[in-house]
């Protein structure tokens, strides 16, 4: 039976990688953020207040932050393919002398090389040193609109569960039911995100787990102390 390969753009990693980064981020930042508050006061408005602000706060600077990244990022591929188009137009071939090298450092011998590396350049000369000399898909340039937009939206979504765990909770479990739940989606998180670079997942959801307690457990502490001295 032939393999099946999904093929999967730069792209499209790019926000997959955007939304499980911007997840992690707002189950974080939001959970420590809420619980810190809480440390400090049981005032409901309050906790609600601040988690909200750190919400909208959080998710506009992780989409900004993506689309000045990513755009950098599309700004140097552009740049890049304007100079290999300039070199093909200008010395052609010297450049099919490159692929060719390029191929024959893979592995081909001498006459496969040339030959593979002057089929490519007649089909498509742009798109072969693309992907041969710059690890470049012409047709599938990142889009910082679509990272932009998965960072938030999955910011809001991960920021949304502590938000809720600490608003919906009596006063009495609040902490210890937000803290469950953000090491629930945490762990989540750590999979996903393991599971799309191929990484060991064991390691990256205790990985994330463990700094999720180290935030949640220093800003609970600081909201303590900031609250006893104010009060």
């Amino acid at each position: 039976h032939a393999e099946a390969h999904e093929e999967v753009t730069g792209d499209r990693m790019n926000w997959l990688r955007a939304g499980v980064l911007g997840a992690n981020d707002g189950i974080v930042s939001t959970a420590s953020l809420v619980v810190g508050v809480a440390g400090a006061t049981t005032d409901k408005t309050q906790i609600l207040v601040a988690g909200l602000a750190g919400l909208f706060a959080g998710a506009m600077s992780m989409a900004s932050g993506e689309y000045v990244s990513v755009s950098s990022q599309r700004d140097a591929e552009r740049a890049l393919l304007a100079k290999e188009r300039q070199e093909l137009r200008d010395m052609p071939e010297e450049e099919l002398e490159e692929l060719k090298e390029i191929y024959e450092e893979k592995g081909l011998d001498e006459p496969t090389a040339r030959e593979v590396a002057k089929q490519l350049t007649e089909h498509d000369a742009l798109g072969a040193h693309a992907d041969a000399e710059l690890r470049i898909d012409p047709d599938g340039l990142t889009n910082p609109w679509g990272a932009a937009i998965a960072s938030f939206t999955a910011f809001t979504i991960g920021a949304l569960l502590p938000l809720a765990a600490i608003t919906f909770t009596p006063t009495s479990l609040r902490v210890p039911v937000t803290v469950v739940a953000a090491i629930l989606a945490l762990a989540l998180t750590g999979f996903v995100s393991a599971r799309l670079s191929g990484a060991d997942k064991r390691r990256a959801v205790v990985r994330n787990i463990a700094g999720g307690l180290i935030a949640m457990g220093v800003t609970y502490a600081i909201g303590s102390l900031v609250g006893q001295s104010i009060g």
